[in-house]
């Protein structure tokens, strides 16, 4: 029996041209693919959603979330990125067991769902042993999320590891592959996750690369984001041994000179924005305009919650209005006005929705509202004040918005909330879930007698960056 539901009435916000925006429109949905857009649908046996007052969008789609570090929520929250690296990496991944990472991946899974985002890539640099990476593939599942789950070759510097050889965690990802992504057509989906160049002997970094192609997944690398130095860079010896494609998603990007920016473009690649990471943690400036001016389409993410908010409402925010800012220093600089705001809400919508979906090679499947489509759908409003009156209702998804007012979300037409409530989620159970993952790693890092950050160790900058110059200069012929 076929199942149907019509959403009724809403402002229907597609992202998608052929379909535009209906201030008045209804979107039938048959067996979890979109059927039919348009003012009014007639749709007998159907379930009917009344989003009369309410928009109707599609859902957010996150390009790079540490999904696993959600027991660490606010940790790093006046953290820098060096200071990250000694706490997050280097104190608290050691000490993740496999039921942390589940913990850590259904819980964000969860609340990235419960703020209208359908689709993650999940960037999983935890996976300190096999049963890690199972553990987290099943916290994405039991979530219902629609994700990509991309397998961190990162070797967190555990007292007594698993892998004892680089080349084992690469055969592991293999393993993964064949046990859990050997049919097509699921919601979560294989991806790679690229160690930080420079961070390990170059040849390592062409068989994690290799690795991704070998598999025919999507791979995903830090990249620019460590200033002064050889980490995270390494683009141009990248392009020069073949090893940049359209297939990658490359991650803030803030310290690439022009060219770099150039040989990604070149290749096809695409870019993600973590504005509010970016602004607090000494990355840079986020990149929305260098992507926008080579023909690259941006794309939004979250990062980490460690740190910072799991909501597209707030990244879309930040980054819009960082980049208007910049836009407008020349003008300001010269003693004069902007006349006119050159990026737009509607241009935000874009970046935490079909960018993101095409960064992730799904842009056939999600990212807008289309007959044909998966219908990962969002239904945004409500009668709290900071929507009241819905004036400018695809304004307010951007400037007004949060996660508070979503108050559906289906994936694959799958309903996951329903009048602001997740379906089937004992919260308690969650929060016990939550509580007991973080009392768990805090008590193994005070067991083992480290405080949460690490102080700097004398020369610790210089040391990174002589490795990261060693392991460049074993290029390959």
């Amino acid at each position: 029996m076929t199942e149907r539901l019509l959403i009724r009435d809403g402002y229907v916000l597609s992202m998608d041209p052929r379909v535009g925006e209906l201030p008045r429109g209804s979107v039938l949905v048959e067996d979890g693919v979109i059927a039919a857009i348009a003012p009014d649908l007639d749709a007998r046996d159907a379930e009917v959603l009344d989003a009369s007052g309410h928009v109707v969008m599609p859902g957010f789609v996150d390009t790079h979330r540490h999904t696993w570090q959600t027991a660490l929520r606010g940790v790093c929250a006046d953290w820098s990125l060096m200071e990250y690296f000694r706490g997050i990496r280097q104190t608290f991944s050691p000490r993740y067991l496999p039921e942390d990472v589940y913990a850590g991946n259904h819980v964000g899974a969860l609340e990235a769902l419960d703020a209208g985002v359908t689709t993650l890539l999940d960037f999983s640099h935890c996976n300190n042993s096999p049963a890690h990476a199972d553990a987290a593939i099943e916290g994405l599942r039991d979530a219902g999320i629609r994700a990509t789950f991309a397998y961190g070759y990162f070797p967190a510097p555990a007292p007594e590891p698993v892998f004892t050889d680089h080349r084992q965690r690469i055969a592991d990802a293999h393993r993964v592959q064949a046990e859990h992504f050997s049919s097509s057509g699921q919601l979560v989906r294989m991806g790679i996750a690229l160690t930080e160049s420079g961070l390990l002997p170059f040849h390592l970094h062409r068989a994690e690369i290799e690795s991704a192609r070998e598999l025919g997944v999507l791979l995903v690398a830090h990249t620019g984001c460590v200033w002064g130095s050889t980490i995270t860079g390494g683009v141009e010896q990248f392009h020069a041994h073949g090893l940049l494609d359209a297939d990658q998603v490359h991650v803030h990007c803030n310290s690439l000179t022009d060219h770099e920016f150039d040989l990604l473009a070149g290749a096809g690649a695409k870019v993600s924005c973590s504005p509010e990471t970016e602004l607090q943690m000494g990355m840079g400036h986020p990149v929305i305009r260098r992507a926008l001016d080579r023909g690259m389409r941006p794309s939004l993410s979250c990062d980490i919650v460690s740190l910072n908010s799991g909501d597209m409402f707030t990244q879309m925010r930040m980054g819009l209005q960082f980049q208007r800012a910049m836009d407008n220093d020349p003008i300001l600089a010269a003693g004069a006005m902007p006349g006119t705001i050159d990026l737009t809400v509607r241009d935000a919508l874009v970046w935490a929705t079909i960018n993101g979906a095409e960064a992730m090679g799904l842009g056939g499947v999600t990212g807008s509202l289309a007959p044909g489509k998966q219908a990962d759908v969002i239904v945004v409003g409500g009668d709290r004040l900071n929507m009241t009156p819905l004036t400018e209702p695809v304004a307010a998804m951007v400037v007004q918005a949060g996660a508070a007012n979503v108050r559906d979300v289906f994936v694959a037409g799958r309903a996951v909330k329903r009048d602001f409530a997740l379906c089937g989620v004992d919260h308690a159970a969650i929060r016990r879930l939550a509580d007991a993952s973080r009392e768990r790693i805090f008590a193994a890092v005070a067991g083992a007698g480290e405080p949460i950050l690490p102080p700097e160790p004398e020369g610790y900058q210089d040391l990174l960056n002589a490795m990261a110059r060693a392991n460049f200069a074993q290029l390959e012929g």
